[in-house]
């Protein structure tokens, strides 16, 4: 075995600057989960337990709400949260566990800035209280797509890159992407938040990514879509 084989595993996230490698082991975790109960009542018990993140009204459901819930450290889910969610009003709320999405932010590599890309911005585009609407899905790749080469990937997601800084730079939609390897029960690879001051252009970008080599080619499941409306985000009480 090589000394490369017996180097262990560097979990740091990659990026550059001025051409020299960068990283950073850290991370942001989300977790997603949706109910049928008050908005308000969860929005009070959210503030009070100190969780940082939004609560959307579910467009879907007259009485459905959706939580996204941010921490550095994911045992904030299995304690402060579980908690939470175990005692009033959450203990008689009904969960839809189609929903439950649990991700983590990443680094692609080239990014200059690192604690912008995996803490500043996805927070910031959670928490931004111009972007009322979202709709919040996960994806899973076809398995043939991580047999292609490194540059062949990066000329697919090339494209659907493309698309999504079209809007972003129209000011239409802006867009949080998380990594959920391993992380989800139904092996999805990704969640995606699109996130927007109207819904319609959320719609519409979804709408043309369909066309893009990788949603039609290279993808094997997308969904289900949760879309809802700001009703709180920490802070804003």
């Amino acid at each position: 075995m090589s000394s490369e084989e017996r180097r262990p595993p560097d979990m740091a996230e990659k990026g550059r600057r001025d051409g020299r490698p960068i990283s950073l082991d850290r991370r942001l975790f989300m977790n997603f989960t949706a109910w049928e109960g008050p908005a308000d009542a969860a929005a009070d018990a959210l503030a009070a337990a100190g969780i940082e993140g939004a609560l959307y009204e579910d467009v879907s459901d007259p009485h459905g709400i959706g939580i996204i819930a941010m921490a550095e450290e994911p045992t904030v889910f299995v304690t402060t949260l579980r908690e939470l969610f175990n005692a009033d009003p959450f203990s008689a709320m009904v969960r839809k566990p189609e929903f439950d999405m649990l991700g983590r932010t990443y680094s692609i590599g080239y990014e200059s800035d690192l604690e912008e890309v995996l803490f500043d911005r996805p927070r910031g585009r959670v928490l931004n209280p111009e972007l009322t609407w979202a709709i919040w899905y996960p994806l899973q790749r076809s398995k043939s797509f991580y047999r292609l080469s490194e540059d062949r990937q990066r000329e697919i997601l090339g494209e659907h890159g493309t698309i999504g800084r079209r809007y972003g730079e129209a000011g239409l939609a802006a867009d949080v992407r998380l990594a959920c390897h391993g992380l989800d029960r139904d092996d999805n690879d990704f969640v995606i938040g699109l996130l927007g001051a109207e819904l319609h252009p959320l719609s519409a970008l979804v709408r043309e990514m369909r066309a893009t080599e990788q949603t039609s080619q290279y993808l094997d499941r997308l969904g289900p879509f949760f879309v809802g409306r700001v009703a709180w985000q920490s802070g804003s009480r």
